[in-house]
């Protein structure tokens, strides 16, 4: 039942930063979740596990990673794109 918890909370948090990078049309629900989950790791790597928590994952920490991840994802996809 926690990885189900993961995956609802990483698909959340890969959305916000999706939205808040203005890819949100982009992305699709995969790739909210692997945000979501890679950015919580990222973030609570660099910055702590500060913070409120759902699913075992510190919600400021793990937005921060997931909008830094998500803003150079679609930089490095942009410029592969343009050439």
């Amino acid at each position: 039942m926690h990885w189900l918890w993961v995956l609802i909370i990483g698909a959340i948090i890969g959305a916000i930063a999706g939205a808040v990078t203005n890819n949100g049309k982009s992305m699709g629900w995969i790739s909210n979740i692997l945000a979501g989950i890679i950015g919580s790791s990222i973030g609570e790597g660099i910055l702590g596990s500060w913070g409120p928590q759902l699913a075992g994952m510190a919600i400021f920490p793990s937005l921060i990673g997931a909008i830094v991840l998500v803003a150079i994802v679609s930089f490095v996809v942009r410029k592969m794109s343009a050439r």
